[in-house]
């Protein structure tokens, strides 16, 4: 078939015509000039097929909202139909790799015949094994060039074999090639006699590729929408198994059933429908559900859970650091969440397991995680769509990484919420005042404690009952093994927040007095508090008059570079966009600051 002559306008077109075929999805990875372009012009050429360029991304890509920068093509033989991803060779662009990856079932890695197994090849084959990729074809490219030496392929080949026998692969299959002479690609070719296997196109039309063996039901709804003028359908991509009409049907979020009552498609309904088929799901009977939920089948549903160890692929230029908050994105369901511990980082050349506090750009980390809600998903071993997640940064919006379930934390299931029938508003009613957390925010020597501690003495001397958090007083105990690294510093608040939140709990005013540099942790503070009344202050000191002020000369040592991450002069400070007071630190007494403050919030 010659898809380019007459090409279908969509995937889903192409992967349901001549439904009699196999589809292979397969993704193409090498090291910066290996001859990838080469040996895929080559390969087409040779083969006289005639390929169309994806007109849109994947779904799995799409769902998951990354921008996608590697090319798509999709082409048939006469025995196949194939979709392969070209992904760029860069060490930067694993942020690429990996969703093209995640959809693929073969890997091709080339390599150069010439170099053999270099760090970037144990890089991308790590990655693969990550990503449940368990087909590998090791292209041995440019062979030509070794004099079509059989010492140079076995070599290579078995070099790689050594390195990759822990990552799992099902199969491994070396291809020696010259995409310049076109030898090894179609047809035998006589300059190697010693290689008695299939060419590479041959290879890839007749290679197996077993099922993963999933067939619980998954059904992340999209969008809800109506079918008709009355009846709800619920809308999305079945993730797992099958669905048929008469089919009874769970939401995991709230556990209440239903039956399948209509499967309808943009080409008509269906009475059944499987893994991959974007469909909309009519019930029997009304049922309370809206995107984010999930259909399962009664009695075989995902695991649920606030807490689980994933492997997570970082992509962003700025590191990961434990504690700060992120936005989770599994399937159609988002939640906040939190890295709260990195249990080693990866070395791809040796696959030795590194401590860490921080995981860099491209580095792959197996990380405990904390959600804001319970999610519901699959180990990705199991189910590589209900068991990967998307990371984003919530202040810029921008995909930091990319993550693939391991399990749910045994801690997490084993705990619960327990209610009590006292709450903040009768501890408060107590002593006659309203619960809050106001949040000092500014550079050291800004007046923030200063200020703090005259409208502490101000509202005890009222019966107000109030607590002062101060940043240098909790670093001597519940934060001492806490220093002054961004990590640190973002544990730091993380720690102080949850403490506030239980003061303001406790029916008491709290009076938090921390720099707090970082946009995103005075956020994660802010949703820690929940529905507590909490209130930003930002005590607006320029950093010329509190360097001059210097009570504890720590300014004089971060300029010296005796003191180092010190805030405002080797570590970054973020100030407030929209506090909800901002204190102008030059140019009042802080008297008068504080009475500001009193009066804004009527304390």
């Amino acid at each position: 078939m010659s898809v380019g002559s007459n090409p279908p306008k969509s995937v889903a077109e192409f992967i349901t015509a001549e439904s009699s075929k196999n589809l292979l999805r397969f993704i193409i990875c090498d090291n910066v000039d290996d001859g990838k372009s080469t040996l895929i012009d080559r390969l087409f050429f040779d083969a006289e097929i005639d390929f169309s360029l994806l007109p849109v991304a994947l779904n799995t890509e799409r769902d998951q909202g990354i921008t996608l920068d590697a090319t798509y093509r999709y082409f048939s033989t006469d025995t196949r139909k194939f979709i392969v991803a070209d992904t760029p060779d860069h060490q930067q662009y694993t942020r690429t790799m990996v969703p093209a990856a995640s959809t693929a079932d073969l890997a091709i890695l080339l390599v150069d015949g010439r170099t053999g197994i270099l760090n970037q090849t144990r890089r991308h084959a790590y990655l693969l094994s990550v990503m449940a990729i368990k087909h590998i074809v090791l292209v041995i490219e440019k062979i030509d060039l070794t004099d079509y030496s059989a010492e140079v392929f076995e070599a290579i080949d078995r070099d790689f074999k050594s390195f990759a026998e822990p990552l799992g692969f099902t199969t491994i299959k070396s291809i020696p090639t010259s995409a310049l002479k076109g030898d090894k690609l179609i047809e035998t070719s006589d300059k190697m006699e010693w290689y008695k296997g299939p060419a590479l196109l041959p290879y890839l039309e007749k290679v197996e590729i077993a099922s993963d063996g999933f067939n619980s039901f998954r059904f992340p709804v999209q969008s809800v929408k109506r079918v008709g003028s009355e009846i709800p359908g619920f809308s999305g991509t079945i993730r797992g198994g099958s669905v048929c009409l008469g089919d009874e049907v769970m939401v995991t979020s709230s556990l209440k059933k239903s039956r399948v009552a209509d499967i309808v498609t943009i080409d008509g309904n269906l009475t059944r429908a499987n893994t991959g088929d974007a469909v909309t799901l009519v019930l029997e009977n009304e049922i309370d559900i809206s995107r984010g939920d999930m259909l399962a089948s009664p009695g075989d549903l995902p695991h649920s859970s606030d807490q689980f160890q994933a492997r997570l692929i970082w992509m962003h230029d700025e590191a990961l650091l434990i504690g700060r908050s992120y936005q989770l994105k599994i399937g159609t369901q988002i939640s906040n969440v939190q890295i709260t511990d990195i249990r080693h980082v990866i070395n791809v050349n040796s696959l030795e397991h590194l401590a860490a506090r921080v995981v860099e750009t491209n580095e792959i980390a197996t990380c405990n995680f904390s959600t804001s809600k319970p999610v519901f998903f699959d180990a990705y071993n199991d189910n590589r769509a209900t068991g990967s997640f998307i990371l984003i940064d919530r202040l810029t919006k921008a995909t930091v990484g990319a993550g693939m379930i391991d399990f749910s934390l045994r801690r997490a299931d084993n705990l619960s919420w327990q209610s009590f029938d006292t709450d903040a508003s009768a501890r408060a009613s107590m002593k006659g005042q309203v619960p809050k957390i106001l949040w000092f925010v500014g550079l050291s020597a800004s007046g923030k404690s200063t200020i703090v501690d005259i409208i502490d003495r101000k509202l005890i001397a009222r019966g107000v009952h109030t607590y002062i958090l101060d940043g240098d007083n909790v670093r001597h105990g519940l934060n001492r093994d806490l220093g002054f690294t961004d990590a640190d510093r973002v544990e730091n608040i993380r720690r102080v927040a949850e403490v506030a939140r239980l003061m303001a709990d406790a029916g008491l005013v709290v009076l938090a007095s921390f720099i707090s540099p970082f946009i995103r942790e005075r956020k994660l503070a802010r949703e820690i508090a929940g529905d507590l009344d909490f209130h930003e202050v930002f005590v607006d000191t320029p950093l010329e008059i509190c360097e001059a002020r210097d009570p504890k000369g720590l300014y004089a040592k971060a300029r010296s570079g005796d003191l180092a991450n010190f805030t405002g002069i080797s570590s970054p400070f973020e100030a407030p966009d929209d506090p909800d007071l901002c204190l102008p630190g030059a140019d009042k007494s802080a008297e008068e600051l504080a009475d500001m403050v009193i009066e804004k919030f009527k304390l």
